[in-house]
């Protein structure tokens, strides 16, 4: 423990981040103003960019927020932006926010329902090839419709839950028992050992199938992805809108990775393949009985409840009957209120999963102001416009997808369309291809992202749950299992993307 006040500080300084990792952020704030001065403001923007990227490439050692909201004060500081212009594309995004603010806690209180869809496919379908493809193929429908980093939860809620049951059961305790450390195998009988292990190993890979889902179908609609909504309100497209201009793409890769799912699981490559050991099916299946005798009349009126919410979420997005922000706060008021949640502190858990993400999203969008300010990427974006209108589609996919995959593909997004939109809008390109582009822009960002954890929030989000350190998932497994779907959905996608009409 410190024994000063200065020690104190340097302890307290971004918590438990490793101390290089400190030294380096310390580090960027104290060049900055010395390289805003000497080396002007379009090299220090740069550099900007290159250490908030940093950040997110880093966030399994320190969430973003911190690290990157200093950078932003600092930009504003020294004058790379200004609160005003950070303002105005908070103002311009705001429907980015509500989606987060009030999507993402909606579907918290549907959970139930949705984990009793996933609890349902697990223990009923034996097949493990079926099994997987069920499991992407639900987590992209739900994606299309609800939010990728939900269903990711849901998923993730899921597999904790499955495997603290059998954990417990291969430690010599009934599935009943309570304050049982699922982290820990000292206690784990010698004869279930092996079976844990491929069961940790049949989860990893129905994890990574899942979240691979929620890429897939995320890509196709406004609300899948936070930057598909962003995309869209440039764009000016609708719910309905997006998804047809977005169809020539997102569906033949939905296509590809459905067949590489099923492939992966028939060859058994990269990790895939692990059926589920017998002795774990018959103890989910007895849990899974059990937990249906224990619903009462009232858990299943809630379930109704839920389902008709989703009927009325699904329903107001398709017709597009209000903002999507809003159609979330609804979600909230009809489950709420029909459930019996009526305190405070059961609300507000509600929230807890969101608002930290929609934080570091104004964060970016100070980083975005920086760009904007000091037209950082206008001789990007002047590179690729004077190529032949032929070939800036295919280029704007594989810029987007390189740097989503080693950054964040909503950073991304937000730049690019907002460049791309100050072209039309000078008359450098028509509005047709304005929406061309827009298409290479949201399909770039989505599909390629996959290759890293830090591409995507839901993948980021599973990586950092408690799942991975219970089943093993490492940063290098995910990126290892991610491989094969990032190859064929990048190149399924930038086929299309040149090729569409």
């Amino acid at each position: 423990m410190p024994n000063t006040v200065m020690s104190s500080f340097a302890h307290n300084f971004l918590g438990r981040a490793p101390v290089w990792y400190k030294q380096v952020i310390l580090l960027f704030l104290l060049v900055n103003p010395v390289a805003y001065y000497l080396l002007g403001p379009g090299f220090t923007g740069w550099m900007l960019i290159g250490e908030f990227i940093f950040t997110l490439a880093m966030a399994l050692k320190c969430y973003p927020l911190l690290p990157g909201g200093l950078l932003a004060v600092e930009a504003m500081l020294i004058g790379l932006t200004t609160p005003d212009a950070v303002y105005l594309e908070v103002l311009t995004n705001f429907p980015v926010i509500l989606l987060l603010m009030f999507m993402v806690a909606g579907i918290y209180f549907m959970k139930d329902l949705l984990l009793l869809t996933f609890t349902q496919i697990l223990v009923g379908v034996r097949s493990k090839s079926a099994l997987s493809l069920l499991f992407c193929i639900v987590a992209a429908v739900l994606s299309a419709f609800l939010d990728a980093l939900t269903v990711t939860a849901v998923i993730i809620s899921v597999a904790v839950g499955f495997f603290s049951v059998y954990h417990k059961v291969a430690s010599g305790k009934g599935y009943q028992h309570k304050d049982h450390n699922a982290n820990s195998d000292d206690e784990v009988i010698e004869l279930h050992r092996e079976d844990l292990e491929n069961f940790r190993s049949f989860l990893r890979s129905l994890l990574m199938h899942g979240a691979i889902g929620t890429a897939l179908g995320g890509v196709t609609t406004m609300v899948g992805e936070p930057q598909n909504l962003l995309i869209a309100k440039v764009v000016g497209w609708d719910f309905a809108g997006f998804f047809m201009h977005m169809a020539p793409v997102s569906m033949p890769v939905l296509v590809a990775g459905l067949i590489t799912c099923w492939g992966l699981e028939k060859l058994g490559w990269f990790g895939y393949g692990t059926r589920l050991p017998k002795p774990v099916r018959q103890v989910l299946e007895e849990f899974a009985e059990n937990e249906r005798i224990k619903r009462t009349k009232s858990d299943q009126a809630a379930l109704w409840v839920q389902a008709f919410a989703a009927l009325v979420l699904v329903a107001g997005l398709a017709f597009h009957l209000a903002e999507v922000g809003l159609i979330g706060l609804l979600v909230i008021i009809l489950i709420t209120s029909f459930t019996g949640i009526t305190d405070e502190g059961q609300i507000g858990k509600a929230f807890q999963e969101s608002l930290p993400f929609t934080s570091l999203l104004v964060v970016f969008f100070a980083i975005v102001a920086v760009i904007h300010e000091q037209h950082l990427f206008k001789p990007v974006i002047d590179f690729v416009l004077a190529l032949p209108e032929a070939q800036q589609p295919g280029m704007f996919f594989i810029a987007n997808g390189v740097l989503s995959a080693i950054s964040d593909n909503v950073f991304v997004a937000t730049v690019y369309i907002s460049e791309v939109k100050q072209a039309l809008e000078a008359g450098a390109i028509s509005n047709d291809h304005f929406q061309t582009l827009a298409v290479a822009i949201n399909t770039g960002t989505n599909l390629p992202s996959v290759a890293t954890p830090n591409g995507q929030a839901a993948f980021l989000f599973l990586l950092t749950s408690a799942i991975a350190p219970l089943v093993r998932l490492s940063y290098g497994r995910m990126v290892v299992m991610a491989f094969p779907y990032t190859v064929v959905m990048s190149s399924v996608g930038l086929f299309m993307v040149i090729n569409q009409v």
